[in-house]
């Protein structure tokens, strides 16, 4: 599984002209790509990491500060482009996969006590966010380290 984690001094997300999460302040944008290998244990590892993660100013993580969080499924975060012009994304989970370990994502950070709110699955949606620092961070779960 890989996630992009940015912190935002503002964000949103619009679908068909609707706004379905924002950020009221200070928070954490993360967009999940899901790949073929990922399960339960991914998911979970990278809710954790988010939740703890201390890059919000003060060096405090989304948890410290209960900060909001907004999470993003984005399945071209799995694309490969090592060959030619045009990616192709073969490594990332099909969508009955890839859906539930995003929601399992967002439960573990309810569960922590985070206010999540989410994009919606396989929609064309509009993600805007004013990136602070800028501070992005890319986590992997198949990285070593």
């Amino acid at each position: 599984m890989r996630a992009v984690v940015q912190r935002a001094s503002s964000g949103r997300v619009v679908v068909d002209g609707r706004e379905v999460a924002a950020l009221d302040g200070p928070g954490l944008v993360v967009l999940v790509g899901v790949s073929v290998d990922d399960g339960p244990d991914d998911a979970a590892q990278v809710a954790r990491k988010v939740a703890d993660l201390r890059v919000l100013r003060g060096e405090l993580s989304a948890l410290d500060a209960g900060a909001p969080v907004i999470v993003v499924s984005q399945f071209t975060l799995l694309a490969d482009t090592r060959k030619g012009r045009r990616p192709t994304w073969a490594g990332a989970a099909r969508g009955d996969v890839a859906e539930p370990l995003v929601e399992a994502v967002v439960a573990d950070l309810r569960e922590r006590g985070l206010r999540v709110g989410t994009g919606v699955f396989g929609a064309d949606m509009a993600v805007e966010l004013v990136n602070d620092g800028p501070v992005t961070i890319v986590l992997d779960t198949r990285a070593a380290g």
